[in-house]
């Protein structure tokens, strides 16, 4: 059940949500690899945002796991490195688990450099194709959605596209710092519907397509509306 009096969800809320949605400008960064001895070195020194890149964008890029693998960390470490075993320890990564961008890069060093210690031979070794880190510049771009109350919120959901999805849903949580998104945000600050905005959040945005987050995002937000 939500937190939040059938009346204020009925009512306007304190401040309109303003559907936007964002351009990419794709760049790539001072830190790449060839080798998982350059690349524990690089993961360490490459910017936030280039973590969130090769994590949370994925999805955004494939719009769902690519060939078995959440992130580009585990599909350059099986198929440009041949490591399976890696590569399987660091699509295991739920992002969902971190609240820090810090928190999210230690993890996947830890996997790195546990796998190195126990196959010291394979941090030298060529990989097949250079790994680039990349990171994005945002230009955010409004659409004509915007909503007044929750009723018109949810007809804003079916009507942007997966990309404004995508903006607000996955982009969000870089300038949040992991720790929620612009929907649950304005659910829990604004009308008040707490038990709502943590179903958000705990989503799996990992193995459905951004439709299928669309479709899970109206389900939660039309059970608040009963």
């Amino acid at each position: 059940m939500s937190s939040a009096p059938a009346s204020n969800r009925q009512s306007g809320p304190v401040k309109p949500f303003y559907f936007n949605t964002s351009a990419h400008l794709l760049r790539i960064t001072q830190q790449r690899s060839n080798t998982l001895s350059e690349f524990v070195n690089a993961l360490g020194a490459c910017p936030e945002g280039s973590i969130f890149q090769h994590s949370f964008r994925t999805l955004h890029e494939h719009h769902f796991i690519r060939e078995g693998f959440s992130n580009d960390f585990a599909h350059w470490a099986s198929f440009a490195c041949n490591e399976p075993s890696l590569a399987e320890g660091l699509a295991s990564v739920d992002v969902r688990e971190f609240t820090a961008i810090a928190e999210l890069r230690e993890r996947f060093l830890t996997i790195v450099k546990d796998f190195l210690r126990r196959s010291p031979g394979a941090g030298a070794r060529s990989a097949r194709e250079t790994f680039y880190f990349c990171a994005s510049d945002i230009v955010v771009i409004p659409t004509t959605f915007v909503a007044h109350t929750l009723r018109e919120f949810v007809e804003g959901l079916r009507g942007v596209s997966v990309h404004s999805i995508h903006h607000h849903f996955i982009e969000a949580r870089l300038r949040l710092k992991l720790m929620s998104n612009d929907f649950s945000q304005w659910l829990h600050e604004d009308l008040g519907l707490t038990e709502a905005a943590r179903q958000l959040n705990r989503m799996d945005i990992y193995t459905v397509t951004l439709e299928d987050v669309r479709k899970q995002i109206i389900q939660v937000v039309e059970r608040a509306l009963i």
